[in-house]
């Protein structure tokens, strides 16, 4: 079968396994958790966007992380969702549709990291050099910050599915719960030595980039309060410091789990359903650790509960 062809083609997605008297539990429980994810991360952008309280350097960059956040649940829940109420043979999709899944499913991932860095340096920013915080962070640097942060997903993840692009095709089950770029490279049957390589570099690459950038980073912070010995600079350390750490774990444990599950043949139900998790848990906590922990955002929602 010619690539023409096949890229004309209709894909069978393997979707959730799910019993068909579990189907509208699963069904429930997942709709409600995807209404959550998109309510909080909309009320969080919408509020920073209306309240001028909120309109500093540090809040405009944490809109990146609830619209990226936006963003990857709404790549698979939807699509999600409709194939858990179809017979599993009837959970079809085009193979442009499944090309444009997969891009923006690894769009959100390594935006994940390169966020919570930029996050990172504003925050380094923030208690290193105080004095000169308003002069650094200044709009045009957080504009520069989050195109930084969005162009290199997008260019890493254009040349990895660009790759994947190239291959001709003779598979049509993708078996994973949505399209992946490692699912659509699997269908082909020529030489994806290439498509491998690239995927673990990749993966390795921004892993160990926003790792050691925010290990760095937090060296740094805490070298400066145990120097300093102020209890009035450690206390906004630990503050302002423990929200975008937590993130952070929050999202390392989550793709940890994924990752660590491919190792491991015999879990695949298991990894299919920690890919899944992966949409859904960061996304969802995210606006909670922030909502609650961030003073400015507690203050307003107390205000408005009032109002």
């Amino acid at each position: 079968m010619d690539n023409l062809t096949f890229t004309n083609s209709i894909l069978l997605v393997e979707g959730l396994k799910v019993t068909p008297q579990s189907s509208q539990p699963v069904f429930i429980l997942i709709l409600l958790a995807y209404v959550f994810t998109m309510v909080s991360n909309i009320g969080l952008i919408f509020l920073i966007s209306t309240e001028k309280n909120l309109h500093d350097p540090m809040h405009f960059l944490f809109c990146n992380l609830p619209l990226n956040d936006i963003l990857g649940t709404t790549v698979i829940m939807p699509r999600l969702l409709q194939d858990i109420l179809r017979e599993t043979s009837e959970r079809n999709i085009s193979y442009a549709e499944c090309v444009i899944q997969a891009y923006f499913v690894h769009v959100f991932t390594a935006a994940c990291h390169y966020v919570l860095m930029i996050m990172a340096f504003d925050r380094y920013v923030a208690i290193c050099n105080p004095l000169r915080y308003t002069t650094i962070m200044t709009n045009k640097m957080v504009i520069k910050l989050s195109a930084f942060a969005w162009g290199l997903a997008i260019l890493l993840v254009t040349i990895m599915i660009g790759l994947t692009l190239r291959l001709s095709h003779c598979g049509y089950k993708i078996e994973n719960p949505f399209c992946d770029n490692a699912s659509l490279f699997k269908l082909s049957c020529e030489d994806v030595s290439i498509n491998n390589v690239f995927g673990v570099v990749y993966t390795i690459i921004i892993a160990c980039l926003s790792a050691v950038s925010i290990f760095i980073t937090y060296v740094k912070i805490a070298t400066l309060c145990i120097r300093s010995r102020n209890k009035a600079l450690n206390s906004k350390a630990i503050k302002t410091c423990s929200t975008h750490l937590t993130v952070y774990l929050i999202m390392l444990v989550s793709g940890a789990t994924f990752i660590l599950l491919h190792r491991f043949p015999e879990y695949s139900d298991s990894r299919k359903l920690a890919s899944i998790m992966f949409h859904i848990v960061p996304p969802g906590l995210n606006p909670l650790v922030y909502g609650l922990q961030t003073k400015e955002i507690r203050l307003l929602k107390k205000k408005i509960v009032k109002n």
